[in-house]
């Protein structure tokens, strides 16, 4: 009685997914919006920059990014008022926008917030990695369970984001130290949201087949009790 309480009250608190995914997007769309059309938001810009910031050649990103800090704080605290939680990924994602984007804006580098995605994703790669040294998937937090899975779907999932992630920072690194500012915000939005969203339907299949069942009692499928044990084993050895 008390399980089938707390999962109606996780879902009372659990946002539509057109909401989720603005809060998300926003962001990072204003980001992009900013650097190709800085001028729609001088108002704004003026009073945070320095007229030498608006004048130069990175005056769309150095705009872009005087409108991402904002956004992405007001995107989190949008969040928590909605479901008054404050899951891992979205909290670290604002912190690092916030650090790096003061950063930016400071010492008037541009460099430290296209380093910003290269930081986030070494992060995320490294903690999931790192977790599985300990038999510790973090992915079920990073995604603030967003689907029951076995232990064993958590693992191996577990496995493929944190090399995914590595594969993101070196990527980032790659484009933003080769191309053009604005080459580097079209792979950052839409570009990463793209890829990120591809990697995720190809795990689609994957989940399914790993998914515990509700109506079942929660058992694991039959090859995943195969496997358990071994895989334990495997990972303190």
């Amino acid at each position: 009685m008390t399980k089938t309480a707390d999962r109606g009250r996780a879902k009372e608190k659990t946002p539509a997914p057109w909401f989720k995914l603005t809060l998300e997007l926003g962001p990072l769309f204003l980001f992009f919006f900013a650097n190709a059309r800085p001028k729609l938001f001088a108002p704004y810009a003026r009073l945070v920059l320095s007229p030498a910031l608006l004048a130069g050649q990175n005056a769309g990103l150095f705009t872009a990014t005087a409108v991402l800090i904002p956004a992405a704080v007001a995107a989190l605290a949008v969040s928590y008022l909605r479901t008054k939680r404050l899951p891992v990924m979205p909290v670290v994602t604002a912190l690092l926008v916030v650090i790096f984007g003061a950063l930016t804006l400071y010492f008037q580098d541009p460099r430290f917030i296209k380093m910003k995605p290269t930081i986030l994703y070494l992060a995320f790669g490294i903690a999931l990695l790192g977790g599985m040294i300990f038999d510790k998937p973090l992915l079920p937090v990073l995604l603030d369970n967003a689907m029951p899975l076995t232990e064993r779907g958590w693992r191996i999932l577990t496995r493929r984001w944190g090399i995914f992630f590595l594969a993101l920072a070196l990527a980032n690194e790659i484009v933003w130290r080769t191309q053009s500012t604005n080459v580097w915000v079209a792979f950052k939005f839409p570009g990463t949201v793209i890829i990120i969203f591809l990697f995720t339907i190809t795990q689609v299949p994957f989940m399914l087949r790993h998914e515990l069942k509700e109506e079942g009692g929660g058992d694991l499928p039959e090859e995943d009790e195969r496997h358990d044990h071994k895989d334990r084993q495997e990972n303190r050895a």
